[in-house]
């Protein structure tokens, strides 16, 4: 089992930048190598994939929305199944709640995976973003 902690998230001004974690835990979490990824719902709408990175972080995938103005990255100074987005000129229509994911299955680096939400096992509780004009 594996348990997703997200942090990071808050209330910044349009142009600001945030650095969003997720770190995660358990007895999978702690010792298989995991592919994680960042979904994201905002209000009235339904979840959207933000960026996904897989296991030994050789390949990194974004949503349309999101490319080049994040960057996803995993620790890899850190034994655990962590990993960070960096957002940057971030805008009002990125306020969402951001959610963390996780799978033990190597996609490899086929991109049909990476942002479909069944592809994943595991996922955080998520943290609010919110982002003022």
């Amino acid at each position: 089992q594996a348990q997703l902690v997200e942090s990071g998230g808050g209330l910044v001004q349009a142009g600001d930048s945030l650095r969003l974690s997720c770190v995660a835990s358990g007895r999978t979490g702690s010792t298989t190598p995991m592919s994680m990824g960042w979904f994201r719902q905002g209000p009235g709408k339904g979840r959207e994939f933000v960026a996904a990175i897989s296991s030994i972080g050789e390949s990194t995938f974004y949503g349309d929305s999101v490319k080049g103005r994040f960057t996803i990255s995993k620790n890899e100074a850190s034994t655990k199944n962590a990993m960070t987005l960096e957002m940057n000129n971030l805008k009002p229509e990125d306020t969402a709640i951001y959610y963390c994911a996780a799978t033990t299955t190597y996609y490899r680096d086929d991109p049909y995976y990476y942002p479909r939400q069944t592809s994943y096992e595991y996922w955080g509780q998520g943290t609010q973003v919110t982002v003022s004009s």
